[in-house]
C-alpha cells in the first residue's frame, strides 16, 4: 500500500516559491529548501524532482498567480485606457514600494537564469508573451473604441509597456528613486493619449 503524503504539495510549492523569489535560484541550496519547507529531502525529490524542477514549478505557479490579475484588469468592460493607465501606475508604485526589494520573480529569473537555462528562458518568454498579448488585445479594443488614435500600433505600444514594466521591476530591486519610476510611467502614458 502506498504511503500518503504527510504534507500538502501545493502549500510546499508556495513556500518554495517564496524562498526562490526572495533569494533567487543560485543562492538557494537544497538544504535551504529542506529547512524552509519543513519536508525531508527525499520527499522533496520524490514529489518535485530536484531543485531545478522545483524552481521551474515555482516559477510557473508565480505566473499562474500573477497573470490572472493583469488579465482581469485589462478585460473589464467599458473604457480600456483607464485600466491600462492603472496598470502602468501600479507597476511603478509596486516597484518603488516593495519593502523586501524582491522585484518580479519572472524578471529575476530572466536576469539570473535565462541566458543559460533554456527551460527557465521558455517560462520567462511565455510570461512576457502573455502580458504582451493581453496588452495588445486591450489596446486594440481601445483603438476600436476611439480611445486610442487610429495611427497608434497596439502591438508596438504593448511591447513598449512590457519593456517598461520589466525595467521598473529591475529598478525596484535597488533602493528605488520614486521620481524616476513615476516620470517613466508618466512619459509612457503620454503615448497612450
Amino acid at each position: 500500500m502506498a504511503r500518503t503524503k504527510e504534507f500538502d504539495p501545493d502549500a510546499v510549492l508556495l513556500r518554495a516559491l517564496e524562498l526562490f523569489w526572495e533569494r533567487g535560484y543560485e543562492a538557494t541550496s537544497m538544504a535551504d529548501l529542506v529547512e524552509h519547507l519543513g519536508v525531508a529531502r527525499a520527499s522533496v525529490y520524490a514529489t518535485f524532482g530536484g531543485k531545478h524542477e522545483l524552481f521551474l514549478r515555482a516559477l510557473e505557479r508565480y505566473s499562474q498567480l500573477k497573470d490572472p490579475q493583469i488579465m482581469a484588469a485589462l478585460s473589464r468592460p467599458g473604457p480600456v485606457l483607464p485600466a491600462v493607465r492603472e496598470l502602468v501606475e501600479r507597476y511603478a508604485a509596486d516597484s518603488a514600494d516593495d519593502p523586501a526589494r524582491r522585484g518580479c520573480m519572472v524578471v529575476n529569473t530572466a536576469v539570473e537564469r535565462a541566458g543559460r537555462d533554456p527551460a527557465a528562458a521558455r517560462l520567462v518568454e511565455a510570461s512576457w508573451n502573455h502580458l504582451e498579448t493581453a496588452l495588445t488585445s486591450a489596446l486594440t479594443r481601445a483603438r476600436a473604441q476611439g480611445e486610442l488614435a487610429g495611427d497608434r500600433d497596439p502591438r508596438a505600444l504593448a511591447r513598449l509597456l512590457v519593456v517598461l514594466f520589466q525595467g521598473m521591476r529591475v529598478l525596484g530591486r535597488a533602493p528605488a528613486d520614486r521620481a524616476r519610476l513615476r516620470d517613466a510611467a508618466e512619459q509612457a502614458l503620454t503615448l497612450l493619449a
